[in-house]
């Protein structure tokens, strides 16, 4: 088996490079911060780059790198924030403005999760990974990806509480 290069490294970059900061920016909460995350995941994964198999798909590998290490600085930067929500009017009206915003605190509220229900939950639903593909990401078993979805699941559904109505219940 031959090893990769620099330039197998640099064509997965411009390829995936964007994916991952999507991916990093919804573990971490921030552009700036997801950026960096990113930075540092290449960086680690270019050090080990001669080593990997050139007939596997690195991106698996890379995207672990990348969820340890949102871990680990969630884990090292914890700080206890409150979060102030304007209550909803009383009729929600569907918009534009409204989806925005509804983002905006579908991310706060994701940001209050633990590190490891935030990457279940950002591996599973946003970047579309089958529970067996989330469970190789993190390390873990099957069953924890599906009870870490669970609960972050239920734990999103009660701080967001009754005050947020499903889009389809939206007039």
């Amino acid at each position: 088996m031959g090893r990769r290069d620099d330039e197998s490294f640099t064509e997965f970059v411009a390829a995936r490079g964007t994916a991952l900061t999507r991916t990093a920016a919804l573990l971490c909460g921030a552009r700036q911060d997801a950026e960096d995350l990113v930075q540092a995941a290449l960086e680690k994964a270019y050090r080990h780059w001669g080593r990997l198999d050139p007939d596997s798909d690195p991106e698996p590998y890379v995207r672990r790198i990348l969820v340890n290490l949102a871990i680990s600085r969630t884990r090292r930067w914890k700080v206890l924030r409150e979060i102030y929500m304007a209550r909803p009017p009383e009729e929600p009206v569907a918009s534009a403005v409204h989806a925005v915003e509804l983002r905006g605190t579908l991310m706060d509220e994701l940001r209050e999760l633990g590190p490891r229900q935030r990457a279940v939950l950002v591996l599973r639903f946003w970047e579309d990974l089958s529970e067996a593909e989330t469970a190789q990401v993190l390390g873990c078993s099957v069953g924890t990806v599906k009870s870490q979805a669970s609960r972050g699941l239920a734990r999103l559904r009660e701080r967001l509480g009754a005050g947020m109505a499903p889009m389809g219940e939206m007039r």
